[in-house]
């Protein structure tokens, strides 16, 4: 029992260095994450500046009404959860390419060229984006107007004005920026596999596609799931630079662009209520985690070893 008691106390001791390194990162999340989640409860109350952030008068669920009893509800609801549901089949799939084929480049240069390539559109500013964007589609000077479908003897197109194209232009837009992102999560779990495995596939006669098939997309599978199942999480929210920048904020589009995050926005410039902002973002919230812990129940009966929890 003595030496047990020492054991423990050692592996105490040997632990405070590591403890005091996650430290910074707790402290973080203590202030950014979990402390501001008192704030919640103005969702659920009158926003009343003179009485303070708590003072205002319990108004229960009336925050959240705007939301369900707008013309535009389905809309947007629609709108944000298909729009994900796209990123997130379409996002993997290129994600996992690129990193596929960056893995297969052998000269350092060339490695560390692409990569930055790649990376780059991620750090770019959204407003950045919707101007270069705009320099493709407007109507004026556009480089498809007056440049390809010219060239290809078809009729200019109104790009701002007309709905339908968005689903796609915007699918473009988001995996042009973050495949190259999502990419180095791949990348990296690709490099950490153990080489023996391909070179014994090599001597059994298996080509590049069919280790691909066999080992890399087997090996990738518990990666895939995690960060599948983190963007699910996500679903109920959209990259709001996307949706309201990249289309000019342009009424005409709000069919095919509207999401929940640029409906609040618009909503609360006009009305000025934190309280209403304050219950979609909590709806948002729940929704996610609704979501994930559906979609990681599935997965733990499917196959538990691959789950989050």
């Amino acid at each position: 029992m003595d030496m047990e008691k020492i054991t423990r106390r050692k592996s105490r001791k040997n632990s405070w260095p590591l403890l005091m390194l996650t430290l910074p990162g707790l402290v973080y999340l203590l202030i950014n994450n979990y402390i501001p989640m008192a704030g919640v409860i103005i969702a659920f109350k009158s926003q009343n500046y003179a009485k303070g952030i708590f003072g205002g008068e319990w108004v229960g669920f009336d925050n959240f009404s705007f939301l369900f009893k707008t013309k535009d509800a389905w809309i947007m609801t629609r709108n944000t959860i298909l729009y994900n549901l796209v990123f997130i089949i379409i996002g993997t799939i290129c994600a996992i390419i690129l990193a596929l084929l960056m893995t297969e480049l052998t000269k350092k240069f060339l490695s560390k060229f692409y990569q930055n390539a790649l990376i780059l559109p991620s750090v770019i500013s959204m407003v950045v984006i919707s101007y270069i964007v705009f320099a493709f589609l407007n109507s004026d000077s556009g480089l498809l107007n007056k440049t390809i479908l010219t060239a290809l003897g078809m009729s200019e197109i109104s790009w701002y004005s007309q709905a339908k194209y968005w689903p796609v232009i915007l699918t473009i837009v988001y995996i042009w920026k973050m495949a190259g992102y999502s990419s180095i999560v791949y990348m990296a779990s690709i490099a950490g596999m153990d080489k023996s495995i391909y070179e014994a596939a090599k001597i059994d006669g298996a080509g590049k596609l069919r280790q691909i098939k066999d080992i890399t997309l087997p090996l990738l599978k518990p990666t895939i799931i995690i960060l599948t199942l983190m963007a699910v999480g996500r679903i109920m929210n959209s990259d709001f630079g996307l949706f309201y920048q990249v289309p000019m904020n342009s009424g005409a589009l709000y069919s095919t662009t509207q999401t929940i995050d640029t409906f609040v926005y618009r909503a609360m410039m006009q009305l000025n209520d934190t309280g209403m902002a304050a219950a979609s973002g909590l709806y948002q919230s729940l929704v996610g985690f609704i979501l994930v812990m559906v979609a990681n129940g599935i997965v733990r009966k499917i196959d538990s070893d691959n789950s989050l929890f």
